[in-house]
C-alpha cells in the first residue's frame, strides 16, 4: 500500500521510516528540502518538495494511488485543510490530522477529519487511523487474561447500541471516544460516526471479537 506523510519533523520522519520498515510504500512531502535530512540515509521512499494541500504537490507524491495520508506539519490550518484535500477532493478514506490546539481538534472532529492531539500525540495512533483494521491494546492485566483494546470496527455497525454490540460480541463496551473526549457508554448509546470503541474483553475472545466488529453485522444483529 502507498501512504503520503504530509511533514518531516521528528513525527513525520518517524512514521515514514516505519510504514517502509512494514513494507509499504512513502511519500513525504515538506516546504523545506532540508527536514528531509530527518531521514534515514538508505530511505527509498520518495521526497517532495512543496505544501501539501497543493495539487501538482500531491499528483507528485502519488495521492490517486494512496491509502493513508497524515499530516503533521507544525501548523493546524495547513493540517487541517491538507487532510480535507485528500479526503474530500481525491477520496482518500484513511486520514489524519495533526493538531496542537485541542478544542479545534474537537471542531475538526465533528467535519469527520480524525484529528491527533500533540499533548496524546504518539505515531502509534497515527499510524492504527491509516492502516488496515485491526485492535490495539490499551491495557492488559498482569495475567494476560484480560484485555483493554481500542477496536476498529465496519460502518455497518454505526447507529448500532452498545447492548447490541455487546450480545452479538460478549465483549463488554468499557467507554467510547466522541469528538476527543471519553465518554462512559450506557446500554442504549448509539455508536456514532468517528466514534472511537473501547472494549473490554477476554484475551482468548479477542480475534474472535474483532472479526465480528471488523465485519458488516448480519441481519440478526441489525436494528
Amino acid at each position: 500500500m502507498h501512504f503520503v506523510i504530509m511533514g518531516c519533523g521528528r513525527v513525520g520522519s518517524t512514521l515514514a521510516q516505519r510504514i517502509e520498515a512494514n513494507g509499504h510504500s512513502v511519500a513525504v512531502i515538506d516546504q523545506n528540502p532540508d527536514a528531509f535530512r530527518r531521514l534515514p540515509p538508505d530511505f527509498s521512499g520518495h521526497k517532495v518538495t512543496g505544501v501539501g494541500f497543493d495539487r501538482e504537490t500531491l499528483a507528485q507524491a502519488g495521492i490517486d494511488d494512496t491509502y493513508g495520508f497524515a499530516a503533521v506539519s507544525d501548523g493546524d490550518n495547513s493540517n487541517v485543510l491538507a487532510a480535507r484535500v485528500a479526503r474530500e477532493t481525491y477520496g482518500v478514506e484513511h486520514v489524519v490530522a495533526r493538531i496542537y490546539d485541542p478544542h479545534r481538534a474537537e471542531v475538526y472532529q465533528r467535519l469527520g477529519i480524525p484529528t491527533v492531539a500533540t499533548v496524546r500525540w504518539t505515531a502509534d495512533q497515527v499510524l492504527r487511523r491509516m492502516l488496515p483494521l485491526g485492535a490495539t491494546d490499551e491495557y492488559r492485566d498482569p495475567s494476560g487474561s484480560v484485555r483493554l483494546a481500542e477496536v476498529d470496527y465496519h460502518r455497518g455497525w454505526l447507529g448500532l447500541s452498545v447492548r447490541r454490540i455487546e450480545a452479538t460480541t460478549g465483549a463488554r463496551v468499557a467507554f467510547l471516544t466522541r469528538y476527543a473526549e471519553g465518554t462512559i457508554a450506557g446500554p442504549d448509546t448509539l455508536l456514532q460516526e468517528n466514534d472511537v470503541l473501547h472494549v473490554l474483553m477476554h484475551a482468548d475472545d479477542a480475534p474472535r471479537v474483532e472479526r465480528l466488529l471488523t465485519h458488516a453485522p448480519g441481519p440478526e444483529e441489525e436494528d
